[in-house]
């Protein structure tokens, strides 16, 4: 009886023990181990759906290319033009094609492993959007860093072949809390109060032939951030041929290093709403025959399009930034739609081509700031553009700051408005020239700025190569500009390297090395 009793209890025991582990590894969370190689997955984690208005919501980002399940697949998203991501996941290293606008929705976490490639489809003007509250956990290395590209055969990529990357945030911008829609079509809307706000990590990666035109003047950029705050990290990004801005914050105070903007299509760092952030060490380089019916420049920066004074303005910092105009690249160039086809990267699809302007245009009441940099090779060096705002007066007052700054091989120094491209004093207001044989306000402004230079020739700044792409824009050892930095003023105290040097580079700190691509079009993915 004794010995019965004991094994009636040995059930009993080992059946609670058995039932309590299944009830747990229910609750444990998921694990993507992938397939080992590469495409990553959990083939035994079930998809749950929902639904948000008329998308459908899924914790899982992988299908095959019929649309149905396979956490092993290698196509993101479910084939709707939105699909909304909500869970965790991480994308192990290998090669993806994404389809439709790809919501990584508030709460959810999508990391992508060092190495990995996602190519935009076409059809579906693909778009990968990290809603406020959601992270992007996108973390290459020099060796191995993360590309977004396009989805053409080799040597057919094109700018605009589709979406392109949008972080979204609940920092402040000047819109309002959630009042903002992003830029190019999609749902999200942006901005908070809360600018310590994190949105993940993009590092060492690289975004190629983005900026699909979804509607007429409603591309979406390389890069986009709506109100990004400094908690999120961003360093080492490369966009090349964007169909329209390469890089554009709305808002937000996220901080930026090391980024590159390739032969991009209307401009290539712009700052709109309110964005207060600091950014160092960026290289702008043209494509003197690609340009936006808008007119292409280095800078664009607005307080907001119809240039109210509302808070919190837009006072990005930017310093050490190296420009590439079109005269730089090519000494034939001409400023007119004779020379500016587009070429071989005229993508036929709506994209207006135009003129080269500027490359630092400040307007709309704008208080963009900018040190130690170089630009080479623009119609126009800087335009301080009064037609809307009081962009002039907040200059006048000391409130933009533009100091160790060289020009070289400029047309002309400075213009008072858009579309105007002699150096004379000018009501942009009004529209009309106040004295053609006074140079412009813009031009005034910049020569009596702290540091600030004027050259004639290129070759005065004793780059390694002032115009071949292949090699880089270094400096040469005795180059003048080795040592004409300065980190004096109070915008530069924190939250930037202080180096001897203006530009993107000294002679020993090519930071472009491993990571980066400028012939896109003919690799291999």
């Amino acid at each position: 009886m004794e010995m019965r009793t004991n094994k009636f209890m040995i059930y009993v025991f080992s059946a609670i023990m058995l039932g309590g582990m299944v009830a747990c590894s229910s609750d444990d969370p998921e694990t993507d181990t992938g397939n080992g190689n590469g495409n990553g997955g959990n083939a035994e984690a079930p998809y749950v759906w929902g639904t948000e208005g008329a998308i459908k919501t899924c914790d899982h980002l992988l299908f095959n290319d019929d649309k149905t399940e396979n956490a092993k697949g290698t196509v993101i998203g479910n084939g709707d033009q939105e699909f909304i991501f909500k869970g965790t996941q991480t994308l192990s290293k290998g090669t993806y094609l994404m389809k439709g606008w790809i919501y990584v929705g508030t709460g959810s976490v999508l990391t992508i492993e060092p190495g990995t490639v996602i190519k935009g489809d076409k059809d579906t003007q693909a778009a990968l959007i990290v809603e406020p509250g959601g992270k992007l956990i996108a973390e290459g290395t020099k060796d191995a860093p993360i590309v977004f590209t396009s989805e053409q055969p080799k040597g057919q990529r094109k700018p605009g072949d589709w979406g392109g990357l949008i972080i979204c945030g609940n920092a402040k911008n000047n819109q309002g809390v959630l009042n903002q829609q992003i830029e190019g079509g999609p749902r999200t809307k942006h901005g908070g109060n809360d600018d310590a706000d994190n949105s993940g990590i993009l590092r060492y990666v690289r975004v190629e032939f983005a900026g699909y035109p979804f509607q007429k003047d409603k591309e979406i950029n390389g890069i986009t951030f709506g109100s990004v705050g400094s908690g999120t990290t961003i360093d080492h990004l490369q966009v090349s041929y964007s169909n329209d801005d390469s890089y554009e914050w709305f808002g937000g105070n996220v901080n930026c290093k090391y980024l590159v903007a390739y032969n991009g299509w209307d401009d290539e760092f712009d700052t709109d709403n309110g964005f207060s952030g600091k950014v160092q060490y960026c290289l702008s380089i043209r494509d003197p025959r690609i340009a936006d019916t808008s007119q292409s420049n280095g800078f664009e920066s607005d307080n907001c399009g119809d240039a109210s004074l509302i808070e919190p303005y837009t006072t990005a910092v930017f310093s050490n930034v190296t420009f590439i105009g079109p005269l730089g690249r090519d000494a034939n160039f001409v400023n007119n739609e004779s020379y500016i086809t587009g070429g071989s990267f005229n993508p036929n699809n709506g994209s207006a081509l135009g003129k080269f302007q500027s490359a630092m245009q400040i307007r709309r009441s704008s208080r963009l700031n900018c040190f130690n940099s170089v630009a080479v090779g623009y119609p126009v060096g800087l335009i301080i553009d009064g037609e809307k705002g009081n962009t002039v007066e907040m200059t006048k007052a000391g409130n933009i700051k533009l100091e160790n700054i060289w020009f070289a091989g400029m047309t002309a120094v400075g213009s008072d408005a858009n579309k105007i491209y002699d150096d004379v004093l000018y009501d942009a207001v009004n529209k009309q020239i106040i004295d053609a044989g006074q140079e412009s306000y813009s031009s005034t402004f910049f020569k009596a700025q702290k540091g600030n230079k004027v050259l004639t020739d290129v070759n005065e700044l004793k780059f390694k190569d002032g115009r071949n792409i292949g090699v880089n824009y270094m400096p040469d050892a005795g180059s003048p500009v080795l040592t004409a930095a300065s980190f004096n003023d109070a915008l530069l105290s924190s939250g930037f390297e202080k180096v001897e040097y203006i530009g993107a580079f000294g002679t020993d700190d090519n930071w472009l090395d491993s990571w980066t691509n400028f012939d896109p079009n003919n690799t291999d993915y």
